[in-house]
C-alpha cells in the first residue's frame, strides 16, 4: 500500500509539483477581496479551466498564512508516480496522527 506524507516545506512542495509538471494554482472565484490567493491546488497539463495559475510566492504566502499542510503521495501502490495531493489545516493533520 502506498503511503501519504505531509509537509510544509516550500522546497519539497515545489519539487514534488515540478517533477509532475505541476503549477501552483487556486480555485477560480475563491479569493476574497483582501485574501489574495483562494483555495490552493496544483494544476497539471492540460490546464484545468476551473483553476487559475499563480506564482509560487503567492501560493506559499497563502499556505503559511492559513496554516496549511501539503498531504501528498510520491508513488501509487503499483509504483507509478502519483499526483495525489491535498491541502489540510495543521490541526486536522495533527488530529489524524500524520
Amino acid at each position: 500500500m502506498s503511503e501519504a506524507r505531509q509537509t510544509t516545506d516550500h522546497d519539497v512542495i515545489q519539487r514534488w509539483a515540478e517533477e509532475r509538471n505541476g503549477y501552483p494554482a487556486t480555485v477560480a472565484g475563491t479569493a476574497g477581496e483582501n485574501e489574495g490567493a483562494g483555495l490552493l491546488r496544483i494544476d497539471f497539463d492540460p490546464p484545468d479551466e476551473r483553476l487559475q495559475r499563480t506564482s509560487w510566492s503567492a501560493f506559499f504566502s497563502k499556505l503559511d498564512r492559513e496554516n496549511l499542510v501539503f498531504l501528498y503521495q510520491e508513488r501509487t501502490a503499483d509504483g507509478q508516480m502519483s499526483r495525489f495531493h491535498k491541502f489540510i489545516d495543521k490541526e486536522t493533520a495533527r488530529r489524524s496522527g500524520r
